[in-house]
């Protein structure tokens, strides 16, 4: 993509730099100029004032030579009379024309100013009066202005300075800036190479620590991280359509032999087979959706929930298989969803029961301000070297398939992003026997927490929340779960 000259960063630093320098330069030469002026006019001012008071007191005395002798650089000397002729001159001025027409005023006999003559020269004069009579004569001494004043020649030699400054700041601005912005410039040349079909490619970073380097250094970062997860994508979509074929196809499979052979199929049977292949469907696309709506939907508003009162109602209400020992204290209470949370003690407990060989515990303890709960089955257990793949999208470990050949694999990592949008962490601990899936979250602070009433309801006296917790298939009499010491 082309841009104008115009728009560019670097125009518009050099533009801007130029300008500004043309300020400051311009306002230091004018002041450079009427301090080199005014010294100027000043030293010549003084010499020739020495040299008219000199002569006004010859003059008054009488006695003036004639010419009258002058020496550079106050080499014109005139006395005029009342009536400005001529009474007596120096060798380089006129003996009858008067170098001015200025006469002082009786009240103030020395005066100063500059003639310029029409030859285009000017002269720096200084006038005397003699006395304060009438008829008193004026002394005039006068010097040609230095020559860096007389014919612009300061002006003009300031104004050349302040060009040259001005396009030297111009040209250094224009170089550091392009230097400057030159990794840049590399940079976004590969990042326009970059496509989401090749991710591999990284932006050059410049050498040094500086502010690009930074940068390029996060872009490179950023891209590794858009790049892994265009990956996950891919293989999510992969494992995705894979588990969807399996049920599809045999649903298919199914219909198209019922439609086939009518005679051979019972079609009771055909129908309730489809059912559980569509069962599974519904489950696999609840389950994505649930995934979709923790990684990028708004979080629920939170909650103050009571772990201990969420077990012991949870528990109460699950199918179980083999008995489950729960051992969980009162008053554990975090902040969170309580349909969330419910969600992965429930997938905890069905993962526990459908490995275990004789019964499952739970625990609810309280670790360095985190709620610790523990559930522990005393199954084959999950080997070190997948401890963390049980937690991946899909991934059913030998054993889990065995068990549960229509299960949709996506609980346990439902379960770890509803552990992670709770500030907490889910993952396999060391256990004697069997598995044991720790899930951690941190303590609502005490202004936070609300003490739960007589209904196990968290909230204050007069207030009851609901308790929502997962749609149980059964119900199972609370007394039958065994209470852990």
């Amino acid at each position: 993509m082309t841009r104008s000259w115009k728009n560019s960063i670097r125009t518009r630093y050099t533009v801007a730099a130029a300008v500004f320098s043309l300020i400051i330069l311009g306002a230091l030469g004018a002041t450079l100029d009427l301090v080199v002026r005014n010294q100027l006019q000043a030293t010549a001012f003084e010499q020739v004032e020495r040299v008219a008071s000199q002569w006004s007191a010859t003059a008054r005395g009488g006695v003036l030579p004639r010419p009258i002798p002058a020496y550079a650089p106050v080499e014109l000397i005139q006395v005029v009379d009342a009536r400005h002729r001529v009474v007596d001159a120096s060798k380089q001025a006129s003996s009858t024309v008067p170098l001015s027409w200025l006469r002082p005023p009786a009240d103030d006999r020395f005066q100063h100013t500059v003639e310029c003559r029409p030859e285009g020269d000017c002269l720096a004069l200084m006038a005397i009066r003699l006395t304060p009579e009438a008829d008193a004569g004026v002394v005039y001494a006068a010097r040609p202005e230095a020559e860096l004043i007389s014919g612009g020649g300061l002006e003009l030699a300031i104004g050349g300075a302040i060009a040259f400054l001005v396009g030297m700041t111009a040209y250094r601005t224009w170089t550091l800036v392009g230097r400057t912005l030159r990794p840049v410039e590399a940079i976004r040349s590969r990042i326009s190479e970059i496509t989401v079909s090749d991710l591999s490619l990284r932006v050059p970073v410049p050498h040094g620590d500086d502010e690009i380097a930074q940068l390029a250094t996060t872009a490179n970062q950023t891209l590794a991280r858009l790049e892994d997860a265009v990956e996950q994508q891919r293989r999510f979509a992969s494992t995705t359509s894979h588990e969807l074929r399996t049920p599809i196809a045999g649903l298919r499979t199914q219909l198209e032999e019922a439609v086939r052979y009518p005679g051979d199929i019972d079609p009771h049977e055909t129908i309730r087979n489809a059912l559980a292949s569509t069962d599974r469907l519904e489950a696999i696309v609840d389950d994505l959706l649930q995934l979709a709506r923790l990684r990028h939907g708004d979080p629920a508003p939170p909650e103050s929930v009571d772990l201990g009162e969420l077990i012991r109602a949870n528990v109460a209400d699950l199918p179980r298989r083999v008995p489950i020992a729960v051992g969980a204290r009162q008053g554990v209470v975090v902040r969170g969803s309580r349909v969330q949370l419910a969600r992965v003690l429930n997938n905890l407990l069905a993962n526990a029961q459908r490995h275990a060989g004789s019964g499952v515990d739970v625990t609810l303890t309280v670790e360095d301000g985190q709620a610790v709960l523990a559930v522990t089955d005393d199954g084959p257990g999950v080997p070190p070297a997948h401890r963390e793949r049980v937690f991946e999208r899909f991934v059913r470990l030998d054993d889990g398939r065995r068990r549960d050949p229509g299960g949709s694999g996506l609980g346990l990592a439902i379960s770890r992003d509803i552990a992670h949008t709770h500030h907490g962490t889910l993952r396999v601990e060391d256990s004697p026997a069997g598995a044991r899936f720790v899930l951690r979250l941190p303590l609502a602070k005490p202004a936070e927490s609300r003490p739960a009433d007589g209904n196990g309801q968290g909230g204050p006296a007069g207030e009851r929340l609901p308790m929502r917790c997962l749609k149980p298939s059964r119900l199972v009499d609370p007394r039958s779960v065994t209470d852990a010491p």
